[in-house]
């Protein structure tokens, strides 16, 4: 039995937990937050295989610098002079290739489709309740060229072995029968599921809790304590904390502390915006509006409204500008749905860690011995988060790995 501390309470660092108290390790989480809040409780929900394509693809960065000037396009790069933010955007343009697609997508495939079923499994060995449908997941095209778009992404899904299909949009209707739909046509990934994430975070947490799991909130770890090319510990203002082995999980954050392990680990934090609303919209099928790039989620109890890409540096200052973007694209393609000012104003967002070539880092880093770095999701966090937490509990209990970690490795170079 290993005493092993995780840095970072979110989607990724609760899973680490789980699977290493499953190995008989002793665990604490540390958090700087409440643990209540942020992109694992605000995001689409969505357990998507579907989502093969790296953020850093062909014509990514094109797109970033037009819409530099529009706050309200679906991807927004503030640029800045700053060393780290010129070399992550350095590295992001030179990954934009047709190579790093063709890498990214198995590797995205194989981590999305162990985590959803994990989901599942921990659902029911745990006799969990949280919220969890296998409905599929529409792309929802208004114009003809981005329905090529997808039809052309779906035949590289179908290669995958995904089950993926193109419908109507008389079969659009009656999937959503319940409100009106503007669109031309859509994709439908029947291979994907969609789940509620606060159900799920408040379980885990409670479960852990009751198997021991120590949980430290608001403590934000200053400083860490190196000997040898292994942690001895890890400080706060006020507090040293020991163990015998590290989680690196503190999601937009983790470059900052990997830094001080002389750890050059390339990220930078993608705000994302969620609109909530409990009225009974008539929204039945998980959706992304593909050239809004905004996600509509039925969950328990409301509709989630998600979406937007903004590369702005760590804050969680909200854009009201972005914010009518995704309510003005919601109503776009589906013009019976109009978002009011109070649910708007209860938006919120989330920082979701991105890595140059948008692949997460899992794995342990040659300059330190006894640190696993589980960080870098960019927007698939919530796809990949329990396969994470396995492969972790893997490697710290020094079992093979579920997957090849080498396409994952927190030292590769852009």
């Amino acid at each position: 039995m290993k005493n092993c501390i995780i840095i970072g309470g979110g989607i990724i660092g609760l899973c680490c937990a789980y699977y290493l108290k499953k190995e008989g390790h002793q665990v604490t989480i540390i958090d700087q937050s409440s643990m209540d809040f942020g992109a694992s409780y605000i995001n689409a929900g969505y357990l998507s295989p579907s989502h093969i394509i790296p953020l850093a693809a062909p014509g990514v960065m094109k797109k970033g610098l037009k819409w530099m000037f529009n706050p309200a396009s679906p991807l927004f790069i503030k640029p800045r002079l700053n060393a780290d933010f010129m070399q992550w955007a350095w590295a992001f343009n030179k990954s934009c290739s047709v190579k790093n697609v063709n890498r990214g997508i198995p590797a995205i495939k194989k981590i999305a489709m162990l985590s959803r079923d994990l989901y599942e499994t921990i659902r029911e060995e745990e006799n969990f309740k949280f919220h969890l449908e296998q409905k599929g997941l529409l792309m929802i095209c208004k114009t003809e060229k981005m329905l090529k778009e997808e039809i052309r992404v779906a035949a590289l899904a179908k290669e995958e072995g995904l089950p993926v299909r193109e419908i109507s949009i008389d079969e659009l209707k009656q999937m959503q029968p319940d409100t009106k739909v503007d669109a031309l046509g859509a994709v439908l990934y029947e291979c994907d599921w969609h789940s509620t994430p606060n159900t799920f975070m408040e379980e885990m947490k409670s479960y852990l809790e009751s198997v021991g799991v120590i949980f430290l909130k608001n403590e934000e770890i200053k400083d860490l304590t190196v000997t040898k090319g292994k942690i001895i510990s890890v400080n706060n203002a006020t507090k040293t904390y020991t163990a015998d082995e590290f989680v690196l999980a503190a999601g937009s954050w983790s470059g900052l502390l990997s830094k001080k392990l002389g750890i050059k680990l390339l990220l930078e934090a993608g705000k994302g915006y969620c609109i909530n609303s409990e009225r009974d919209l008539g929204i039945t099928m998980p959706a992304l509006l593909a050239e809004a790039k905004v996600a509509i989620t039925p969950m328990q109890g409301f509709t989630r409204f998600a979406g937007t890409m903004e590369i702005a540096g760590i804050n969680h200052n909200i854009n009201k500008v972005r914010i009518e973007a995704i309510s003005n694209a919601a109503q776009q393609y589906f013009p019976e749905i109009n978002l009011t000012a109070a649910e708007k104003d209860a938006s919120t967002s989330g920082l979701r860690p991105l890595s140059p070539d948008g692949l997460p880092y899992i794995g342990r880093s040659s300059r330190c011995t006894n640190l696993t770095i589980a960080a870098g999701h960019a927007m698939l966090g919530w796809s990949m988060g329990t396969a994470t937490g396995k492969l972790v509990s893997e490697i710290i209990s020094d079992k093979k790995p579920s997957l090849d970690l080498d396409v994952y490795h927190p030292d590769r170079k852009f």
